[in-house]
């Protein structure tokens, strides 16, 4: 192993050890040694860290940003090994904010992508999909979160589920409405569910046996959506298997101010529930949804009025 791949490797052993997972880092940065290597180099440089960035020719502005900020940290922490490392400047390749609007998906529309999972190729996918959409939309958990649950995560007798592999390293318990432990008990009890070898621990299963990859859930998302015939509300603005878990917490917040309670209070219950480190990260859903605001706008005029 040459010394940068070893030193990448101390790299993501040391940010992993504090809650990050850096899966997509590790692609990319092996990816960059790779590139580095073929162009015989054995110190990490400006030059080389940008001119990969760039690729390949004609790719969006922001990719090459995300590209050369994924190098930049490696560096960041390479210097400290390499005095000849150079760190690329945080002005080259600036990133622009692109942060994806949320489709917030209606009542209707879950249970339109649930009801068209029946289109698919066996009765236990149809119920995998039926009941793994249906627990996003009424959790707001994380799709990774989800098809990291075992079967043991889940108890039907508290009514509660664990998540055990949250973001950052983090557990939490989600208290469950009757019937999500309902659908959740009936589904862990179908007879055809595979339990041939692997026998995997997870709660959701493929028709194999084995846990749900990510990349087929969203795939076979996609084919749903397309299939109810959910469309974009504009470019920045289309439908994603985690807008279900925005869907969630503009809800939960929409019936805080219907009710008349405590939208402060249930925020930051929500935050707690989501699995948010940082409460700011929850309230960004505030400026998700513009009846939200509306509510908000309403409360605090009457505030300022009655104090007047």
């Amino acid at each position: 192993m040459s010394a940068l791949r070893q030193a990448l490797a101390d790299y993501l052993a040391m940010r992993r050890a504090l809650g990050y997972t850096l899966v997509r880092s590790e692609k990319l940065l092996a990816q960059f040694l790779t590139y580095l290597e073929a162009q015989g180099e054995e110190h990490l440089t400006t030059k080389t860290a940008l001119a990969w960035a760039m690729l390949p020719a004609g790719a969006d502005r922001s990719w090459m940003s995300a590209r050369l900020s994924v190098v930049r940290r490696f560096a960041t922490h390479l210097r400290g090994i390499e005095p000849a490392t150079e760190v690329p400047p945080r002005d080259l390749l600036p990133g622009r904010s692109c942060r994806a609007t949320p489709y917030l998906y209606s009542q209707e529309d879950v249970i339109a992508l649930m009801t068209a999972t029946a289109a698919l190729r066996t009765p236990h996918r149809t119920a995998t999909y039926r009941t793994l959409i249906g627990l996003l939309a009424v959790t707001g958990m994380r799709i990774g979160e989800a098809i990291s649950l075992d079967r043991d995560d889940f108890s039907a007798v508290g009514g509660v589920l664990t998540i055990r592999h949250g973001k950052f390293g983090k557990s939490r318990e989600l208290p469950l409405h009757p019937s999500t432990v309902a659908a959740l008990s009936d589904y862990l009890r179908r007879s055809d569910r595979p339990r041939r070898p692997p026998n995997t621990p997870a709660l959701f299963v493929s028709p194999a046996g084995t846990r749900l990859l990510y990349v087929n859930v969203q795939n076979t998302f996609q084919k749903l959506v397309c299939r109810v015939g959910i469309a974009p509300r504009s470019a920045g603005c289309r439908p994603r298997l985690h807008d279900l878990r925005h869907a969630f917490a503009v809800r939960t917040l929409l019936d805080a101010y219907r009710d008349g309670g405590d939208p402060g209070g249930r925020l930051a219950l929500l935050s707690t529930y989501l699995g948010h480190v940082d409460p700011g990260k929850t309230y960004w859903y505030l400026s998700a949804a513009p009846e939200l605001l509306q509510l908000a706008g309403d409360r605090l005029e009457r505030q300022i009025g009655g104090g007047a």
